[in-house]
């Protein structure tokens, strides 16, 4: 159960800060349009100069904050010592690509999250006996983007009409039924991504299946896995997220895809996403999880 924000609040690890916290907050820097890298080259000959392409860097996330326990100094120790042990977690400072949140609530803003780490904590000791310890703290998000505090996901049978079909008893003329909206139905494929930029979503294929083929139909992209047999029980993960991307197997097989994660993507609004396989016992499933994501808090 995540920790509820107010206005002004951040909340790393359990650990509140800002606005009527112990942590105030006296400054905040990097939350605003995230560095770029790009190469600007002289036109030779010519006036002005090209500019290549621009890549968002890491977004560098600056606090200038204190731990305010006043006349207890045994109190701002603790909380310290709280804020380092939720840094130090070693499943992931330990583990490559592995990340935290920093949830951010601002005024007239649902909370936003950021996943990175914490790559500074410094505290200064000079009024520490009045309780009062200031802190110098960077927090690094390898991915900009600003994502939603609640993950959503939609798990998908085999078939993807399954929301219409024929309609019992068979009888002529046939009628096949749409799968859409009517009558409260919706396509069982259908995701929602309710930010303004390309989210990355984590799909999760769970056997018994062969050589599945995932498809997002208005990009066009499909992450073909023809070759793959799962039994029942086991799985394959595709996390197609920026720093995260990877295929992983219950099982520890090596997994090929043919096409790039990085180009399977969930654009801002309404999609839909499709899967094939072989499966006599159409049990197999697809697990399609993701955050709306954004350019801005």
């Amino acid at each position: 159960m995540s920790i509820e924000l107010a206005d002004w609040q951040i909340e790393f690890g359990g650990i509140l800060f800002g606005h009527g916290t112990q942590i105030p907050v006296a400054a905040i820097e990097g939350l605003g349009r995230p560095g770029v890298r790009g190469e600007t080259v002289e036109r030779p000959g010519a006036d002005g100069a090209w500019l290549g392409p621009d890549w968002y860097e890491a977004r560098t996330v600056r606090i200038d904050c204190a731990i305010k326990t006043p006349g207890d100094p045994a109190a701002a120790r603790q909380v310290l010592a709280d804020l380092q042990r939720a840094a130090d977690a070693s499943p992931v400072r330990t583990v490559g690509g592995a990340v935290m949140p920093l949830r951010i609530k601002w005024p007239g803003s649902p909370v936003r999250v950021l996943f990175g780490r914490f790559r500074k904590l410094e505290p200064s000791w000079e009024k520490a006996v009045f309780g009062w310890v200031p802190l110098d703290v960077e927090f690094v998000a390898p991915d900009p983007r600003y994502y939603a505090d609640m993950e959503q996901q939609v798990e998908l049978r085999l078939g993807w009409l399954s929301g219409g079909g024929f309609t019992a008893p068979v009888q002529a003329p046939i009628l096949v039924t749409a799968a859409g909206t009517s009558g409260g139905q919706k396509r069982p494929g259908w995701v929602t991504n309710g930010g303004d930029i390309d989210s990355y979503p984590v799909i999760t294929v769970k056997g018994p299946c062969a050589n599945p083929v995932i498809s997002h139909i208005e990009t066009g992209r499909a992450l073909d896995l023809t070759g793959l047999t799962l039994s029942d029980g086991e799985w394959v993960c595709i996390d197609t997220r920026p720093g995260q991307r990877a295929i992983t197997q219950n099982n520890g097989g090596a997994v090929a895809t043919t096409q790039p994660l990085d180009s399977f993507l969930l654009p801002p609004g309404r999609s839909e996403i499709r899967w094939i396989a072989a499966d006599p016992t159409m049990s197999a499933r697809l697990t399609v999880a993701w955050r709306d994501a954004f350019i801005a808090l």
